[in-house]
């Protein structure tokens, strides 16, 4: 089977040397990227991709099956066509992290480096499986009581909000300021547009695909930017995967959850900035096929992010090699968006409700 490429929503349109794919995680939209796009994103040539089966890029049929080699497929062909064949950096949050890994997987030649945000590795996170899944694979009435689910929870501007809670570490600041108010009743339109079966499908696809053993042979320079308060995908998941990636440069962000570019959007940003003007390097030194430029590669990147963030440590854990450096960012206990108790709300319902996103 075969999909049709997704269209693309336009986040920056000036035609410089940078390229950039930005593809968003389940049960959200490309438009999210409008208001939490790194500013160099948004100075660049940069064209925002939605998952199969969210708005606009509908599957043929409801809930038709769809593939690994499909969604890869589709999505190369958007990058020919939008960016005429020439490597792009994929920014992927969450499953669109995992939808980038897909892409490096198999058409190499069209990425030149990836940011992950949130991201995985694997649609059972390694034996873990997310409600959604769970309520697709029961018996006949499966389908049913997901459609109810999915609906329900985009029903109202409150209740999507809410249900999404479980994303940020802080509950208070700034997942409920006015602008990720805004853009969450933008992605909530985007997404009653959709229909319920097609998301089914990319949930299924997901669930059942899984890239841990193909991350070795992912030789593009990878960004792993991990909340380490992550409530939607395990921190160790994501460090397992950044110990997989021959070149992945990781940052660990403290007092983070699942959405670094809103909890943390100054930092995050910078980070990735860093990480971008670091690729001259590293590619000239892939280009001499030599073996220790990783190292000397991370070590630059480092550099650069000392100069964007203050107490940064550098650590290397002892499962962790040397080429795979970890900043970490610990965070200063006092900024708006860092630890408040008071402001955490950890009901059965807010837990529940979260899970359907990704």
């Amino acid at each position: 089977m075969t999909l049709s490429p997704p269209p693309a929503e336009w986040i920056g349109t000036d035609h410089l040397e940078r390229d950039f794919v930005l593809i968003h995680g389940m049960v959200m939209a490309p438009s999210f990227w409008r208001t939490y796009a790194p500013d160099m994103v948004r100075r660049s040539h940069s064209a925002a991709y939605a998952l199969p089966g969210h708005h606009p890029w509908k599957l043929a049929a409801p809930g038709q099956a769809i593939t690994p080699e499909a969604v890869a497929a589709a999505y190369a062909a958007a990058i020919r066509r939008d960016f005429g064949g020439r490597p792009v950096t994929l920014i992927g949050h969450s499953t669109g992290g995992f939808v980038s890994l897909l892409i490096a997987h198999h058409y190499p030649e069209l990425v030149k480096s990836i940011v992950l945000l949130g991201a995985f590795a694997c649609g059972r996170f390694e034996g873990q499986e997310r409600l959604p899944a769970k309520l697709l694979r029961v018996p006949r009435v499966g389908p049913f009581l997901f459609r109810q689910f999915f609906l329900r929870w985009i029903a109202t501007s409150e209740q999507f909000r809410w249900g999404s809670i479980e994303c940020v570490f802080d509950k208070g600041c700034p997942w409920q300021n006015d602008r990720a108010v805004a853009a969450l009743e933008d992605v909530r339109l985007q997404l009653q547009q959709a229909r319920p079966e097609d998301i089914a499908a990319c949930i299924r696809f997901m669930s059942a695909t899984s890239l841990l053993d193909h991350l070795r042979d992912i030789r593009i320079p990878v960004l792993n930017v991990i909340g380490a308060d992550d409530a939607i995908v395990p921190s160790a998941h994501q460090l397992r995967v950044s110990k997989l990636l021959p070149q992945a440069q990781t940052v660990l962000l403290r007092n983070c959850g699942h959405l670094p570019m809103v909890e943390h959007q100054k930092l995050t940003a910078s980070i990735i900035s860093a990480f971008v003007d670091s690729m001259p390097i590293a590619q000239e030194k892939q280009r001499h096929e030599v073996l220790a430029p990783a190292g000397h590669a991370t070590a630059h990147l480092l550099q650069l992010m000392s100069n964007s963030f203050r107490r940064t440590e550098q650590s290397v854990a002892g499962r962790v090699p040397t080429a795979h450096d970890t900043a970490f960012h610990p965070g200063s206990g006092e900024g708006p968006n860092e630890y408040h108790p008071h402001r955490h709300s950890n009901s059965t319902a807010d837990r529940c409700a979260a899970e359907l996103g990704l």
